[in-house]
């Protein structure tokens, strides 16, 4: 009962996954400061992200992105199937299914968030769930930071495993900001971290997009370790396609039941 219990927390969890989105070995120890450097600007550093994963063109081509993968909670010998549909312009949704508890739901339709499981049943979001979820599902996200946080500031430069970083701090005015670490080589984001409030206060959940390969023109991760409060997971993607068709009753609360 305890496994199933820990299982059903993640229809939290799983709302903070980004674009993007548990720490590996290397990486779960908190990023140490660097020395003093002079460092670039968030324009900079943002420029250089869009240029690693393929380039404004490159990106604005896409319509559309289907991802299919493993779920995995190690340290409940857990795993499951994965799938994540989205659609521009801010269209997303996500299925979860693990054998012996069901399937964790969420999605964004364009203005309804929501998200089920078999615990809590289905529910819509709202406050900063909903914030977080409307961010998430803006297809062109990489292009749009500036319209999406009303302030970004650069934090400074520190370590993620062996890597350097440039850190950015990402204010969309409710509370939940946002923390992305860039690799100062290679522009490309390694770690994500984003603040929520919730019920037992602020939480905070972490995730580390890996394992970058080019599909369809850009750069996307096909690992993404998620570390937060209740569990971590490991996401392993085995297909990923752009620009193929996917209905609109995939991102329905109603299409969802």
């Amino acid at each position: 009962m305890r496994k199933i219990a820990r299982v059903g927390m993640l229809a939290v969890a799983l709302a903070a996954i980004p674009t993007v989105q548990a720490a590996n070995q290397e990486q779960k120890a908190a990023a140490s400061k660097l020395a003093p450097v002079s460092l670039p600007t968030v324009d900079q550093i943002l420029d250089k992200y869009v240029r690693a994963l393929g380039g404004k063109s490159a990106i604005e081509k896409l319509t559309s992105r289907v991802s299919k993968g493993t779920f995995d909670i190690p340290a409940l010998g857990v795993i499951g199937s994965f799938e994540a549909y989205a659609k521009a312009p801010n269209k997303s949704a996500s299925v979860v299914d693990i054998p012996s508890f069901g399937q964790i739901r969420q999605g964004f339709d364009g203005k309804v968030g929501w998200a089920g499981n078999p615990q809590q049943g289905l529910r819509e979001l709202s406050g900063q769930e909903l914030g977080t979820a409307m961010r998430s599902a803006e297809f062109h996200q990489v292009l749009k930071f500036h319209q999406l946080y009303a302030k970004m500031t650069v934090k400074g430069a520190e370590k993620v495993g062996e890597r350097d970083t440039y850190v950015i701090e990402a204010d969309p005015g409710d509370g939940s900001l946002r923390r992305m670490y860039f690799d100062s080589l290679t522009g490309l984001l390694v770690r994500n971290v984003i603040e929520r409030d919730g019920p037992q206060g602020r939480l905070t959940f972490e995730s580390y997009p890996e394992d970058y390969r080019e599909v369809g023109g850009i750069k996307v991760p096909f690992v993404l370790r998620q570390n937060n409060p209740d569990v971590s997971f490991v996401i392993t993607m085995t297909e990923i396609q752009h620009n193929v068709p996917v209905d609109d009753a995939r991102f329905s609360k109603a299409g969802s039941n």
